[in-house]
C-alpha cells in the first residue's frame, strides 16, 4: 500500500469540492429560473462547520466568498487561519451572549439573533471593535417568537438607522409608550 502525498490529497479533495459546488450552483440556477430571480442577486453562503481551514482555502479557490460557522470555537480559529483571504463570515449557530464579543470580531453577518439583549449586545461588541453600524441582523424562514422578534428588530434598524447601543433604546420624541 503506498502512501498518497498531501498534494494528491488536496487536488482529489478540491475535485470533490468543485463537483458538490457545481452542483450546488446548478440547484441554485434552476431556483432562480423558477422564482423568476436573477442567479447575481442570491448569495450563496457555505457552511463549512466541522471542516478544516484548508477547505475554506480550497472553496475560496473555487469563487467562494460568503462562508458560515455555526460554533464559535471552530470559527475564530479558521477565520484567523483564512485572514488572507477575500471572505464575508457569517455566524449562524445559537449566539450566547457571552460568545459576543468574540463572535463580533470576525463576523460580517449574524443569522441567529433570537432575542432583544443579543442586539444590544451585539452593537456594542461591533463598536468596541470599530465597525461603523454593527454586526448585521438576519432574518430567517423560522417561525412564531424569533420570527416576530427578528420582524421587530428590522423595523427598529429601518427606524433607527442602526442598531442601538443599549437596549431597550430611548424612544424617539413623541413616539407612545
Amino acid at each position: 500500500m503506498t502512501d498518497r502525498s498531501a498534494a494528491d490529497r488536496s487536488a482529489d479533495r478540491r475535485a470533490e469540492l468543485a463537483a458538490n459546488l457545481a452542483r450546488v450552483e446548478e440547484r441554485i440556477a434552476r431556483a432562480c429560473v423558477t422564482a423568476g430571480r436573477a442567479r447575481e442577486d442570491v448569495t450563496l453562503v457555505v457552511v463549512t462547520k466541522t471542516r478544516p481551514a484548508d477547505d475554506v482555502r480550497l472553496l475560496a479557490g473555487l469563487g467562494v466568498r460568503h462562508v458560515a460557522e455555526n460554533r464559535d470555537q471552530e470559527a475564530a480559529p479558521k477565520v484567523g487561519a483564512c485572514a488572507d483571504l477575500p471572505l464575508t463570515w457569517h455566524f449562524v449557530g445559537q449566539l450566547q451572549t457571552n460568545k459576543v464579543r468574540s463572535v463580533a470580531r470576525y463576523a460580517d453577518f449574524v443569522h441567529s439573533v433570537d432575542r432583544p439583549r443579543l442586539v444590544g449586545a451585539l452593537s456594542s461588541a461591533a463598536e468596541r471593535e470599530g465597525f461603523s453600524g454593527s454586526a448585521a441582523c438576519c432574518r430567517s424562514r423560522s417561525t412564531g417568537r424569533r420570527a416576530r422578534l427578528a420582524d421587530a428588530a428590522a423595523r427598529r434598524r429601518r427606524r433607527w438607522g442602526s442598531w442601538p447601543t443599549r437596549w431597550p433604546p430611548p424612544r424617539a420624541s413623541g413616539s407612545r409608550a
